[in-house]
């Protein structure tokens, strides 16, 4: 843990993701009555075509890529005398073979307008799911805000992107601001002694702590509108956030560095998804 964090600067998501595969890893030679220095690359490759048979391909990409960094650890401490990184074939993903995962923007207002708003339950999950559509915040953003990154006289937000560990100020709007102060003044516990902004509504009302609470919380008014996606959770508004601003017109270059990517080229999915811009740039069919 402390070589990933130290090394490769990779965030406690990242590492706790990397250690859980290798878990997975140490449980496959176990059962072949290998160890991770008996490891041999056929070994290896033997795990990842039993992962390809259990896991979608972008898992198994994300599991060869643990296991390369695993290799990397080993031979650059001393435990190992060979590298297997360079050596581990993942399965080839292609670029665009997933669907796409973006509400059309008239859905997005139907799931904001499905919340009932008179309890503390819709109070919270509006606010929650504004933000989202509003910054395109994942869940991982979303549970780690707190209290004190309100700044309510500068009307700012400090947000703290999961994956790089940025941490950036955007404007509190105020569409935001009035969703928030009735989150907190009729539907947050005001005996809750966490500093976190998001909390469950029953005792002991802890944070949310899990990604997993953010998707309930969609797919709950998504069937509330009656909307039928193939796929529900925090990165459909992400997507739909992306889509919304460069089909508005808005540089994917700073679209892609609100987002917190680390690679500009990624915006090209939000850019494939955003079918309205995509139709007007469109070439005409010849006659």
């Amino acid at each position: 843990m402390d070589y990933l964090v130290a090394h490769r600067g990779s965030p406690a998501g990242t590492v706790h993701k990397k250690l859980t595969h290798i878990g997975y890893l140490f449980q496959h030679l176990s059962v072949h009555n290998r160890t991770w220095r008996s490891m041999t690359l056929a070994d290896v490759d033997a795990f990842l075509v039993d992962c390809s048979s259990r896991y979608a391909r972008t898992t198994t990409a994300d599991i060869a890529c643990s296991i390369r960094s695993f290799s990397r650890f080993l031979f650059a401490t001393g435990r190992s005398s060979r590298n297997f990184a360079d050596s581990v074939i993942a399965p080839v993903q292609p670029r665009y073979e997933r669907p796409r995962r973006a509400l059309a923007w008239e859905d997005v207002q139907r799931l904001l307008a499905a919340v009932d708003q008179s309890s503390p339950r819709g109070l919270r999950d509006y606010a929650m799911l504004l933000m989202m559509v509003t910054y395109g915040f994942g869940a991982g953003e979303l549970i780690r805000l707190q209290l004190d990154d309100i700044n309510w006289t500068a009307s700012t937000l400090q947000v703290m992107r999961p994956k790089t560990g940025v941490v950036f100020t955007l404007p509190l709007l105020p569409v935001i601001a009035k969703a928030l102060v009735r989150y907190l003044r009729g539907g947050r516990p005001p005996h809750t002694t966490t500093r976190y902004l998001f909390v469950q509504l029953k005792l002991p009302f802890a944070p949310l702590t899990a990604s997993s609470a953010v998707r309930h919380v969609i797919v709950r008014h998504a069937a509330a509108a009656g909307l039928t996606a193939p796929y529900l959770g925090s990165h459909v508004l992400r997507h739909s956030h992306a889509a919304r601003q460069i089909d508005l017109g808005a540089d994917p270059r700073v679209i892609s560095e609100i987002l917190g990517h680390r690679d500009p080229n990624s915006i090209s999915a939000y850019v494939r998804i955003a079918t309205e811009t995509l139709r007007d740039v469109s070439l005409p069919v010849p006659s």
